[in-house]
């Protein structure tokens, strides 16, 4: 399994600093090889989970994708391409190489036959048709399930009602101790859910490996732009940002400068009550995150961690703090489970943003 291979390797960089093991495997994301075929995912928009030499299997965690793929002297005739966590009316554009044949599964499934080859590199482009246009649109935000994973469909089905929401948005804790059983579980949980769920990791996601979340979610650190709308996702699992994050972090902040900007990790860099201190580990870190934030344009931060919900502000940035997936909820605020909903509208820049309760 190409999982086994991740870990492997992870174990070999010998890391100093909290996130280094998975800012560095981030860089792997997305690419991967056999002896006849070799696979890379631009931006590791998508995890790897399955490739042989006639077939390639991803987990998409952006909505839009550009793969390529490139043959040695031997090659198939035709490949099979299947990408799961796919957005509805996803469609390839495949370029030379013809397409025999597509559909689409039971959770957001969507697979292609690809052929015939002739082993010339192949640059594939999925997406939904309307993907790039600027227009208005609906997220649903969601973090903190952990134990409470055999109540999820709950949630799923409540989202399921909301019109119009085009993906939901994590901001990590997705599994009680990050093994990979709960991880797979999760995923086969997900068959519930009409739309993808795009996520970063929390820190229950730590507890077993920090090696196991990538193979099977995709980076930890990304980036992604969706209807004229720029959302970054970071790993502050480990109650800090790795510095290589920090550099990636700036090529995102100029792609965003000039539009709505949404940004999502688990950890928030203050805890905006300080009831139990649930923040980065350094404020000095935190305060220099938050104005690197502010200076960048960014128009809403997103948190989770804390098992409630908070609205405040950072830096003059609107933020939420929503930790209603079901794990230990905190009470002080009476809400319980729940997800969050913006509504995104880029041609009048604006952000709003709902609590749909599920209890």
């Amino acid at each position: 399994m190409i999982w086994r291979a991740w870990l492997g390797a992870a174990l070999l960089l010998g890391c100093a600093r909290p996130g280094e093991e998975r800012t560095l495997a981030d860089r792997q994301v997305g690419h991967a090889a056999t002896a006849t075929l070799r696979v890379d995912v631009d931006d590791g928009l998508a995890a790897v989970r399955v490739l042989e030499d006639d077939m390639v299997s991803l987990w998409a965690n952006a909505p839009s994708l550009r793969v390529q793929l490139r043959f040695a002297a031997t090659f198939p005739e035709t490949l099979r391409l299947e990408v799961h966590n796919c957005m509805p009316r996803s469609a390839l554009d495949a370029g030379l190489v013809g397409v025999r044949a597509s559909g689409r599964e039971a959770g957001n499934v969507c697979w292609f036959e690809l052929g015939p080859l002739d082993g010339r590199p192949a640059s594939l482009a999925l997406a939904p048709p309307d993907g790039q246009t600027p227009s208005a649109f609906r997220f649903a935000v969601m973090s903190d399930v952990q134990e409470a994973i055999d109540r999820v469909q709950d949630i799923y089905r409540r989202i399921n009602r909301e019109p119009n929401i085009d993906f939901l948005l994590g901001a990590g804790d997705l599994t009680e101790h990050g093994s990979a059983e709960e991880l797979e579980r999760f995923q086969r949980e997900l068959q519930g859910l009409d739309i993808p769920y795009y996520t970063t990791l929390g820190n229950h996601e730590l507890r077993e490996s920090p090696s196991l979340f990538q193979p099977y979610f995709g980076r930890c650190n990304q980036s992604f732009e969706w209807r004229g709308v720029r959302f970054t996702l970071l790993d502050s699992a480990s109650a800090t940002i790795d510095p290589l994050a920090y550099d990636w972090l700036e090529d995102w902040l100029r792609l965003g400068a000039n539009g709505l900007h949404v940004v999502a990790m688990h950890v928030p860099p203050r805890d905006p009550y300080g009831l139990r201190e649930l923040a980065f580990a350094d404020r000095n870190e935190a305060a220099k995150l938050l104005a690197r934030l502010a200076t960048g344009g960014v128009d809403l931060t997103l948190y989770g961690h804390i098992h409630s919900y908070y609205h405040f502000e950072n830096a003059g940035i609107p933020a939420y703090i929503s930790g209603g997936g079901g794990s230990h909820p905190e009470r002080f605020d009476h809400i319980g489970r729940h997800v969050l909903v913006v509504s995104a509208d880029p041609a009048s820049q604006t952000l709003q943003v709902e609590v749909v309760r599920v209890d």
